[in-house]
């Protein structure tokens, strides 16, 4: 099991300190070391350094990369895991000051070997294969510097002298080649992917099939809750990221309707952009849902940071008009005397539940049916008798007010998914009441 030494920054700047998404930085090494145990290490130390800016060599100061480098050395540490992403430049640098014995991670590079330790589909298998060969492509420069030195080079592309300068630079280049024609091809399997969801999702919208995307902050209890309200057996355990790939679910409403839910990947704070671009495809789901259950754990102290993360994401994927109901989850593990007024004044229009117990659920989807309902359009339509499989249609997904047969056809007032109001747009007769 690696040994890994955490490296945390906090800038001090009033800009920095207000901007979205700011966690103090005790709070957000509380969890990298989660993260760090996720991915199979043990953490043995950390250091915080509070910067008005970034160091333009080494990120920290370079009497602190010193010191971060003695450390990592006193507490035998394997690894020294950055809490911010880390430039090519800063990287280069950085394993310089570390030297050969101890690997350099930052936070992107640490949750990226999370996913791939915990995507098992080859859906997922593809998304985190390109998320990573995207970060790792412009820092290729340190993985080749054992060629250059052997002919005579210099880390980065300094020469060695005439005659020296060839073997190493050549390598890095057709590695580069290598790699960017492997992202090429992984763009074109996920676009596959990607058109075959589009598909899927067409004949669910065809169908009148609501859907329900779970959404929230890593091990917030979505997978336990998609489990309580369909019994679909996802994997749930105490750690971040445990699951990866969406599972989909019907769930039977109070009304006796279904919806399909859709149980989605963890979001977290300085959520890697790679990852957002390489699930583009998992992450229409939420995108194209017809509601959002966002999932938060109201025993993490920083519950509030955490929604903020989530909408942060939702916001970066245009899934913020989406309609949205929050859950407040795990409150089975509240003490009697906690006060969650903060809470309740945070999330007005909020479901208090616990996923693990089941308290709340019939709440909760009580509220998804009235959601869904109110997603519903009225239309007045006159649907020829050649056309059965549309009155079909309006008798399962719609709710039906007034029906009669008519000379012409059959005549139908009532309301319907509003993604289905398409179809029967040939046959509308007179505006409804809505």
């Amino acid at each position: 099991m690696e040994r890994a030494f955490l490296v945390g920054v906090e800038m001090r700047t009033p800009a920095a300190q207000r901007a979205d998404g700011y966690w103090p930085v005790e709070e957000s090494l509380v969890e990298l070391a989660q993260l760090a145990r996720t991915a199979g290490m043990v953490v043995v130390g950390q250091a915080v350094q509070r910067l008005e800016r970034v160091h333009p060599a080494t990120f920290i100061g370079p009497g602190k990369a010193e010191e971060v480098a003695r450390r990592a050395i006193e507490t035998a540490a394997d690894v020294v895991v950055f809490d911010d992403e880390l430039s090519p430049r800063h990287q280069r640098e950085l394993e310089e000051v570390l030297g050969d014995e101890v690997k350099l991670l930052d936070r992107t590079a640490l949750i990226l070997d999370i996913f791939a330790q915990h995507a098992h589909t080859r859906e997922g298998a593809l998304q985190v294969e390109l998320a990573q060969y995207e970060y790792r492509l412009p820092r290729l420069t340190r993985a080749w510097t054992h060629l250059a030195r052997q002919a005579g080079g210099r880390a980065g592309g300094a020469t060695g002298g005439v005659g020296l300068r060839g073997p190493g630079e050549t390598q890095l280049e057709t590695d580069r080649r290598v790699i960017a024609r492997r992202i090429a091809q992984l763009r074109r399997e996920i676009e596959e992917v990607r058109a075959h969801r589009s598909r899927y999702r067409a004949q669910r919208r065809r169908a009148g099939v609501h859907s329900v995307a779970i959404v929230g902050y890593t091990n917030a209890g979505k997978s336990t809750l998609l489990n309580a309200l369909s019994g679909a057996g996802v994997l749930v355990a105490d750690q971040l990221f445990a699951t990866l790939d969406p599972t989909t679910r019907r769930v039977r409403l109070p009304g006796g309707g279904t919806a399909l839910f859709t149980d989605t990947v963890g979001f977290i704070q300085k959520l890697p952009t790679q990852l957002v671009a390489a699930f583009r495809a998992t992450l229409e789901e939420v995108t194209e849902a017809d509601l959002l259950v966002h999932v938060l754990d109201v025993t993490h102290p920083q519950v509030l940071r955490q929604a903020e993360a989530v909408y942060t994401t939702l916001e970066d994927i245009g899934a913020v008009s989406t309609p949205i109901i929050n859950a407040l989850n795990k409150i089975d593990r509240l003490p009697p005397s906690s006060d969650v007024s903060a809470l309740l004044a945070a999330f007005p229009d909020s479901v208090m539940i616990s996923a693990r117990t089941g308290a709340g659920l019939e709440t909760l989807l009580a509220r998804v049916e009235e959601m869904l309902e109110k997603q519903m359009v009225w239309l007045d339509v006159l649907i020829p008798y050649g056309s059965g499989d549309l009155v079909d249609l309006f008798h399962r997904r719609g709710l039906i007010e007034r029906e009669e047969h008519t000379g012409k056809g059959t005549r139908i007032v009532g309301r319907i998914p509003r993604t289905l109001k398409g179809e029967f747009r040939l046959y509308q007769a007179e505006p409804g009441p809505g």
